[in-house]
């Protein structure tokens, strides 16, 4: 892993950007939206995808696997992710020309020069909430530039550049490069200790968060309900700080949530109640909905029309997105990967499955977080999904820990009839299908590559359907 280096110089002008890694939902925003300047984009990823062939069809000039001979001689500008190896030989060869080599927080800094930011940061939420206020905000005849760290669902991208000086991104709280930005508006979704392998202590997690809203230049938005916001909370000497929440003191506050279905539920600001309902389901969304509503409060639109532009959110890629239907069984994907994630998912599917069971398929992400919470994930997976299966931990970023693998959380289960680990990924897939049958919901959840299984997930479940078939038949 390459930790971000925020001192170094970021740039004045840019006219031909490689991209290390950019095929990540992230990355392949920031590339479009450096297309869309005119500027000469390339970059590299290990592995095919849907974002490369898109940026292809737009003029960037992508590669498949990592080389030096990718990194063309009119390259000035390498943007790369914390996620790649010090040995990458295009980081190597950039470094050894003198480019100018910077982090994609740095990257996204150079694109938003100067203008008016609203910055969304939170532990869980902020891709949702993100997605939120700029669907919201085109909705209400404003046009911002965006960055979001997950494709918005009704506008099929990620970034967007828009006409008007507002600028939206999500901010990443994991290595602190949320505190390069010169935020107008902070919202914080909530403060959930992770990413503790770079910050050390749940303290100077909570320390950089507060740094992050004491320096919003005009509003901070932050949650009422969130016990890490609240520890937050007490440190802020911000003047203009407006909560949002289901507490009854909330600046905006959220009431009467209704899960069965998607989720209706009212906001309440200044006396006046709005009633709401969001094509999207599970209580966690009527709480991101606050939050996004508030920080619409304070660009100055009023509440009903706010309400009304965060209603018709339709949802963000990955986030309990349904891939298909084989047998009666439902297959849909999310991109938890925290146990407080894991149970707002699993809690919305359960709102939604009526009279079906919920079998989840669980991809640990990193070995440092499954070391540090694998019995927390036993314990949401135990009590929200009737039946899990585990797969093998998704190292990303990090080295192999001995004893850290899907067996260690799957071991930590009260009841051992209730998962089943299986490190190979035809074997889960065809014992998914043996255990579903019609009206459940299998969803896969983790934020490395876990949806790739649902391809295997469908076809064995459309062969247990052919199989049971011809055994009726006989």
């Amino acid at each position: 892993m390459i930790r971000p280096d925020l001192s170094l110089p970021i740039p004045d002008d840019i006219t031909a950007a490689h991209f290390i890694g950019i095929g990540g939902s992230g990355m392949s925003g920031l590339a479009r939206m450096y297309l869309e300047r005119g500027i000469r984009v390339s970059g590299s990823d290990r592995a095919d995808s849907t974002a490369l062939r898109e940026l292809a069809e737009l003029g960037a000039t992508v590669y498949v696997g990592h080389d030096a001979s990718n990194l063309a001689d009119d390259v000035d500008t390498v943007v790369h992710t914390g996620a790649i190896w010090p040995e990458n030989p295009e980081f190597v060869l950039a470094k050894e020309r003198g480019l100018h080599v910077i982090h994609r927080s740095q990257a996204l800094y150079w694109l938003i020069g100067g203008r008016r930011l609203v910055s969304v940061a939170g532990a869980h939420g902020k891709t949702t909430s993100t997605g939120m206020i700029v669907t919201a905000l085109r909705d209400l005849g404003v046009q911002p530039t965006f960055v979001n760290g997950g494709v918005i669902a009704q506008l099929g991208v990620s970034s967007g550049s828009g006409s008007d000086e507002l600028f939206v991104i999500e901010a990443d709280e994991s290595d602190g490069t949320f505190l390069l930005y010169d935020t107008s508006i902070a919202l914080i979704t909530n403060v959930d200790p992770d990413h503790l392998d770079h910050w050390g202590t749940r303290d100077a997690f909570y320390a950089a968060f507060a740094r992050f809203a004491n320096e919003a230049r005009e509003a901070v938005v932050i949650s009422s309900d969130d016990a890490g916001a609240q520890l937050v909370a007490a440190q802020l000497s911000h003047p203009h700080v407006i909560t949002f929440g289901e507490a009854a003191d909330a600046t905006v506050r959220v009431s009467d949530i209704v899960t069965d279905g998607p989720v209706s539920f009212r906001i309440t600001h200044d006396g006046v109640a709005v009633d709401a309902q969001l094509p999207v389901p599970g209580a966690h969304n009527a709480i991101n909905a606050a939050g996004a509503v508030a920080v619409l409060l304070t660009l100055g639109h009023a509440l009903e029309p706010a309400v009304r532009a965060v209603e018709g959110f339709a949802g963000t890629v990955r986030r309990f997105e349904l891939h298909g239907v084989e047998r009666g069984v439902s297959v849909f994907d999310d991109y938890a990967h925290h146990p407080t994630e894991v149970a707002a998912a699993l809690a919305a599917a359960r709102s939604v499955v009526g009279d079906g069971r919920l079998i989840a398929i669980q991809q640990p992400h990193t070995y440092s977080r499954t070391q540090e919470m694998y019995r927390e994930f036993a314990e949401v997976l135990e009590r929200y999904a009737d039946h899990t299966v585990m797969l093998d931990v998704y190292g990303a970023r990090e080295d192999p820990v001995p004893g850290v693998t899907g067996e260690l959380v799957s071991a930590a289960f009260a009841d051992p009839s209730h998962v089943h680990y299986v490190p190979d990924w035809q074997e889960a897939a065809d014992y998914t299908a043996s255990v579903a049958r019609d009206g459940d919901y299998v969803i896969t959840l983790g934020c490395g590559n876990v949806y790739l299984i649902i391809p295997q997930v469908l076809e064995a479940l459309a062969h247990e359907d052919s199989a049971r078939q011809t055994s009726t038949a006989k």
